[in-house]
């Protein structure tokens, strides 16, 4: 496994880094020890890196998986709240669930514009006094838009920025895959730490998976790759991918194989609290229930956590 320093943050994180949506509640819905096991694997074969968000609520398979690891292990989360008080809630929320006395990275979740980021102002002050405080290490923001990008290259309390990116432009917004990359390649200038999501566009190009890797691999305007896995096997199989090793074929196969799908059960009321969340645009209203455009859906979830009825999952 490779390592490298996340900017000037200090922090030498593994250049794959293991997200955890995918074992969570709104995706696979991992049994405890399931999900353990495969951040587990992960810590096995290498990998210093996990991120999760507390949207994800998968705090408590991390602690399982760490439980008794003696390695470094960098860990970062994310919340959307934009006030002192509450961010200073979701990060003593990070670490009391975590069972750690800091975090190395807290982050604002999926800004949206500088407008949102300006917004998240008395946020970031509280981040700002943590990091003083050792509460936390870094402090970062992750994104989908071009902008956000560009701003958070200038911003002088981000150390971190997670942007998406993947050969084929899925869900960036604000510009093209180039615009994209020409905002990340100034963060590094800038001295930022840079590390990508969603290089496999949330399941969509797993048919494509080689290029995916291939093109993302191929980016020195980055320091880590996060990819949501959810069995040993596919930590396993990403592993050797990012080592340049090769992978079984049989492994190939059934990740070419992989399909996944957001459901919209029949029970749905159509109230439209996902449609508020999609930053895709990807949920629509017809004959009073919710549709999803899978062109434009990139599977993250997000509006699984909103539907009051539960009658959405990524399968």
């Amino acid at each position: 496994m490779e390592y490298r320093f996340l900017g000037r943050s200090g922090l030498k994180v593994s250049r794959l880094c293991l997200g955890t949506l995918t074992i969570g509640p709104l995706q696979a819905n991992l049994s405890l020890a399931e999900g353990a096991k495969v951040i587990r694997t992960a810590l096995e074969e290498g990998i210093n890196f996990i991120e999760t968000a507390e949207l994800y609520d998968t705090y408590r398979y991390i602690r399982k998986g760490l439980a008794g690891w003696s390695g470094n292990v960098v860990l970062a989360s994310r919340s959307y709240d934009y006030t002192f008080s509450g961010m200073q809630k979701r990060v003593e929320k990070a670490l009391r669930e975590l069972g750690r006395d800091y975090i190395d990275i807290f982050m604002l979740h999926e800004q949206e514009s500088r407008l949102t980021l300006n917004g998240h102002g008395p946020a970031l002050e509280y981040l700002a006094q943590a990091k003083e405080r050792g509460l936390v290490r870094a402090i970062g923001v992750s994104t989908h838009v071009v902008e956000v990008v560009e701003a958070c290259a200038e911003h002088p309390l981000v150390d971190v920025i997670q942007p998406i990116v993947n050969y084929a432009g899925l869900g960036i917004r604000g510009g093209t895959l180039e615009d994209m990359l020409e905002a990340i390649r100034l963060a590094k200038h800038r001295g930022k730490g840079v590390y990508a999501m969603k290089p496999l566009g949330g399941g969509n190009l797993l048919r494509h998976f080689r290029k995916a890797w291939d093109f993302i691999l191929a980016l020195d305007c980055l320091d880590a790759i996060a990819v949501g896995m959810k069995t040993p096997a596919e930590v396993k199989a990403n592993v050797r991918i990012v080592a340049g090793d090769p992978v079984p074929p049989e492994v190939a196969l059934a990740i070419q194989a992989e399909k996944k799908e957001l459901l919209i059960s029949d029970w749905c009321q159509g109230c439209g609290r996902c449609r508020e969340v999609c930053q895709q645009d990807a949920l629509y209203l017809q004959a009073g229930k919710m549709q999803v455009d899978s062109q434009r859906c990139l599977l993250c979830g997000y509006c699984a956590a909103v539907c009051p009825e539960f009658c959405i999952k990524v399968v």
